[in-house]
């Protein structure tokens, strides 16, 4: 519908297609807008932090289910962006995106959400999931139904191919269409809900919190689905204000994405960090890798040099035999007996102590009686 003047809050160059983003008299886009962009902003920073968390997920089971964490993230992001195509008015580019985005976006959260639940079902029974790459493939199986289901709407609801064309065919579409498009999508949903069940039974707590935070959120879900269905079909006839129609869904499309950050994505990137608590803990004081003390240690005891072997016993030179000394077969340093300490260790007497041992000496000789021989007689 076409505007005369532009609200408060858009420029006069502004298509009346993107009056609800910038008008501030129905505050209905603008907090729905400021919504989905914080959405979109927050998916990436968490799909990027569940990539850089990898290198550190020390469970291996847990690391499997990491490409389904992802697939969600990627899937509720696509949903932030979905939402401001409700926002827009109404041309076929935007009805068409609604229609065919709308189950395809949730229908892919939803299988990752179901293929999980299954996995710890699956772990609860046989006490080892099977790997990884086949939930994804389920995962991957489930959505492409939804997919080729959408598809043949979009095909089938075209325009006619008898020469009679139909402006904005993709736009007018009961509100009851809209809904039945979505019964696998509503399938999925119920699926999701029931396989997360058995896993609140779990033997090990930290899988238990897992089912939990999958049937809170597909409980949460079935709440919302429940609430726009009943106003998108029967409530705003009732009102009788069709303009309410796209913020019913745009609403429900935010809130709904918001349900799966909080109650899902970030939960999960949270616990996948934890250690397994089924691997074996090493005794306390057994290390796997010496300390860094033993090794600096070792390090310094080889590179020490080995002292050179001192004799306890004191050599008598009085009955050393006089060999002449071997002649050296190389030179020798003058700085070979240094042995890299350092010199203040070392004893040097200084000019006072040499002169106090030299007078200490002389002492020693004045005091040594010296020897005399008899006496003879003198001869008269």
């Amino acid at each position: 519908m076409e505007q005369t003047s532009a609200p408060k809050g858009c420029g006069s160059s502004v298509s009346s297609v993107y009056y609800n983003l910038c008008d501030l008299t129905a505050l209905w886009g603008v907090v729905v807008e400021a919504a989905a962009a914080a959405g979109v902003v927050t998916s990436f920073v968490l799909l990027v932090a569940l990539m850089a968390s990898l290198p550190f997920v020390s469970d291996t089971r847990r690391k499997g289910m990491v490409a389904l964490q992802a697939g969600v993230l990627v899937f509720t992001l696509g949903l932030f962006g979905l939402t401001f195509a409700f926002i827009v008015g109404r041309y076929p580019t935007s009805c068409a995106a609604r229609r065919f985005l709308f189950g395809v976006l949730f229908s892919g959260c939803l299988s990752c959400l179901l293929m999980h639940g299954l996995w710890l079902a699956l772990l609860q029974r046989s006490g080892q999931g099977p790997r990884s790459w086949k939930f994804c493939l389920g995962a991957l199986g489930l959505w492409l139904v939804e997919v080729i289901i959408n598809t043949e709407w979009l095909i089938i609801t075209r325009s006619p191919s008898a020469g009679v064309v139909i402006s904005e065919l993709s736009c007018r579409i009961a509100n009851g269409d809209f809904v039945m498009a979505l019964i696998y999508v509503m399938a999925l949903l119920l699926a999701v809900v029931g396989m997360a069940v058995p896993s609140l039974t779990h033997k090990h707590k930290q899988w238990r919190r897992d089912g939990a935070f999958i049937l809170v959120s597909g409980l949460l879900t079935v709440a919302i689905w429940v609430a726009w269905i009943v106003m998108y079909i029967y409530g705003n006839k009732v009102v009788g204000d069709p303009s309410w129609d796209d913020p019913t869904l745009a609403i429900a499309v935010v809130s709904n994405a918001w349900v799966f950050l909080f109650l899902y994505a970030i939960p999960e990137i949270c616990l996948l960090t934890q250690e397994d608590p089924d691997q074996e803990q090493p005794i306390d004081g057994d290390h796997v890798y010496p300390p860094m003390s033993l090794v600096y240690d070792s390090i310094c005891k080889v590179a020490e040099p080995k002292p050179p072997h001192q004799n306890v016993y004191m050599e008598n030179k009085a009955f050393a035999m006089d060999e002449p000394p071997a002649v050296p077969t190389k030179p020798v340093s003058p700085y070979g007996a240094y042995n890299g300490q350092l010199r203040s260790c070392v004893y040097q007497p200084t000019e006072i102590a040499l002169i106090a041992k030299g007078l200490t000496k002389m002492d020693q000789d004045a005091m040594r009686p010296r020897g005399r021989g008899p006496s003879m007689p003198r001869s008269r």
